[in-house]
């Protein structure tokens, strides 16, 4: 049933039966809200915007294992986001190269590390390779440590992958929620309950970018979020990545609420972060987020290790509310990293 038109603004609120749709199936759910109405030669462009399920069906899911809650509380931190990083460049370095990367991020104190969305099983950085000598750098660590090993892949082999890293002692997995699809996405979860899955949004930008056309990212969350997903890429708002401050903030909003006993998810901001943004996103996304840095801790003159201690020594000063020009004074590396990406107004 058509039961809201507003012409003007161009949005149609449609009400479908609820025993059209199976539970616990993303798939069928998918295949009847956004399949062959896509595809009429009569539609020129069409989006779903938003998707409004009933508790009963909510509840036909299991959502997610960890949670938010669950990750923060397993890395013994509180009242301060997340620090991440992705290795940089995200392919060609060799296992040996990549893992000493590692290494010198947990060491200078990031909490969370992971695997690029394309960094799966290459021949000069076998996934096998990377999973051991990493879990063995975890196990020398004095405080909790996550690393996302990257499992994206065919199914079975997804399931195998996931299935190792278990075996190797992780507590992270990552997958690319998009290209593996959320068929796949939910037999993870339901394989893997005590294991905590950080999705990436690979290629949503294809799907969410037209304004007019398409499926939003709030739609996507939504969906991740019952598929099982416990830290989901969101959007920075001040980064590189596309995404209104009005969506990313609603979409964060949305992962982080009750939804009828779901476990909230954990927002991730990456995509062009570097030291002098953390002020805007402590103030934009508060301290239930990951932040994940990438060439804004790898691409500091002096090396990682400088780019993480500017990264810390910029949360520490958006916490004090001193300037980050200020703090930079008697923080070195903060300084230089203020230098290399100056505070923009």
């Amino acid at each position: 049933k058509i039961f809201e038109i507003d012409k003007k603004m161009k949005i149609v609120r449609i009400g479908y039966p609820l025993a059209l749709f199976e539970p616990g199936n993303i798939p069928q759910l998918l295949s009847s809200l956004a399949g062959n109405i896509f595809g009429m030669k009569e539609v020129q462009n069409l989006r779903l915007d938003d998707l409004e399920l009933p508790k009963k069906y909510i509840k036909g899911f299991s959502g997610p294992a960890i949670g938010l809650r669950g990750v923060k509380k397993y890395l013994k931190i509180r009242k301060r986001p997340i620090l991440a990083s992705i290795i940089k460049p995200k392919e060609g370095l060799t296992t040996e190269e990549h893992v000493a990367l590692t290494k010198q991020l947990f060491q200078a104190g990031i909490d969370l590390v992971k695997d690029d969305e394309n960094l799966t099983n290459p021949v000069f950085n076998p996934f096998d390779k990377r999973l051991a000598l990493i879990m063995r750098e975890i196990r020398k660590m004095k405080k909790p440590k996550l690393y996302a090993f990257n499992v994206t892949a065919s199914f079975d082999l997804m399931i195998n992958r996931a299935q190792r890293a278990r075996n190797a002692g992780s507590k992270c997995i990552m997958v690319d929620i998009l290209t593996v699809g959320f068929s796949a996405l939910q037999s993870l979860r339901k394989k893997f309950p005590e294991l905590i899955i950080h999705g990436h949004r690979a290629m949503h930008g294809a799907i969410t970018r037209n304004r007019k056309h398409g499926i939003s990212m709030l739609v996507l969350a939504k969906l991740a979020r019952l598929a099982g997903i416990d830290q989901l890429h969101t959007g920075t708002v001040v980064g590189k990545m596309e995404g209104e401050k009005e969506e990313v903030l609603g979409i964060n909003k949305f992962l982080k609420s009750d939804w009828h006993g779901l476990k909230p998810v954990l927002p991730v901001a990456s995509g062009g972060l570097h030291p002098a943004l953390i002020p805007k996103l402590i103030t934009l996304l508060g301290e239930d987020t990951v932040f994940a840095f990438g060439g804004g801790i790898h691409g500091h003159p002096q090396g990682t290790k400088a780019g993480v201690e500017a990264v810390i020594d910029g949360l520490k000063a958006a916490q004090k509310r001193i300037s980050l020009k200020e703090y930079g004074i008697s923080h070195k590396n903060l300084k230089i990293a203020l230098k290399m990406w100056p505070e923009k107004k």
